[in-house]
């Protein structure tokens, strides 16, 4: 019997940490406006967040054994995020893109070729840790990798310039408008492949 009771407890507690994440994460969107709800429920997805924040503990101080113990269930049990990856928003992305110039003035644009969906996985992750500041010292080393491969290619290319940034989607109300994705320059590189070859 109290074991009974025991198991029916902890379904509850389980249930509501489940119900609170869940909600905590459709809140945020609503409050962020990039719902396709109206923008009068801002505020009010804003105050719900918060009453789900505090369910879980968030509002806790970070050394509360409170906040470490649900922090470290909702881990354990794999629900310490909310079902919103798969809401209509697009996160943003990066791209790089490589400007071919040859002898003859003419100027090409070309990305980084892979073989493969598990390849194109890949060099997605590699641009996504690029973007990352931790990577600085070795981001011109793997362009300029890269950049080897395209030129691999097309032996004529005088001279290549990487770019790469940021690309982020329209919200919903820039998108009803005709908005385009936007693309946010973060750092680029000149390589000029026929001196490197001497």
């Amino acid at each position: 019997m109290l074991s009974k009771r025991v198991y029916v407890a902890w379904f509850v507690v389980h249930f509501c940490l489940i119900t609170a994440v869940c909600f905590a994460g459709i809140f945020s969107l609503v409050a962020e406006g990039t719902t396709m709800l109206p923008s009068a429920l801002q505020k009010r997805a804003r105050k719900a967040e918060l009453i789900a924040a505090l369910v879980l503990g968030k509002e806790a101080a970070a050394s509360s054994p409170v906040r470490q113990g649900i922090a470290t269930y909702l881990h354990a049990a794999g629900i310490q995020a909310g079902y919103t990856f798969f809401a209509p928003n697009i996160p943003g992305y990066h791209r790089l893109t490589f400007e071919l110039y040859y002898e003859d003035g003419r100027v090409e644009y070309a990305s980084a070729h892979v073989m493969g969906r598990g390849a194109a996985l890949r060099l997605d992750s590699l641009l996504d840790r690029l973007a990352d500041q931790r990577y600085e010292p070795i981001r011109e080393v793997v362009v300029k990798m890269l950049a080897f491969s395209v030129w691999r290619e097309r032996p004529d290319v005088k001279k290549i310039r990487a770019t790469f940034g940021a690309v982020s989607q329209p919200d919903i109300s820039d998108f009803e408008n005709g908005k385009d994705e936007s693309f946010q320059l973060m750092f680029s590189y000149d390589f000029s492949l026929h001196e490197e070859e001497q």
